[in-house]
């Protein structure tokens, strides 16, 4: 079980990172989307950001030490669970040509949890 943690925990802080970085340093089409598109404020997307960065690192030192790896994995599906609940709210996943890129933060939520639940039973 512990080896199916550690590839899921990898995984999952290595796409929180990719993901995290661009907005916690406001670069890009992403942070410039949730910004214009969302309605979000730039501080607000920068935090988000910070959250996806900790994540990644809590992800990693979970593997060392299981709790905070946990911690790490319900933190992210938290923030994956109001990624959701944005989404719903512009209308993207009724919008086809939004419909892609808005259904990563439900996958997303799937692996973090499954993350969270095989750390928790590689203890």
């Amino acid at each position: 079980m512990y080896i199916t943690a550690a590839i899921l925990s990898v995984l999952l802080a290595l796409v929180s990172l990719a993901a995290g970085a661009p907005k916690a340093l406001l670069k890009g089409d992403v942070s410039a989307g949730l910004q214009s598109h969302m309605g979000l404020s730039a501080g607000l997307v920068r935090f988000i950001g910070l959250a996806e960065v900790a994540a990644a690192g809590g992800l990693i030192i979970g593997l060392f030490w299981q709790p905070l790896g946990i911690a790490a994995a319900i933190g992210f599906t938290i923030t994956m669970i109001g990624a959701v609940g944005f989404h719903a709210k512009a209308g993207d996943y009724a919008d086809p040509a939004t419909r892609g890129n808005a259904m990563a933060p439900i996958i997303l939520t799937a692996v973090s949890v499954a993350t969270a639940v095989t750390l928790g039973l590689a203890m």
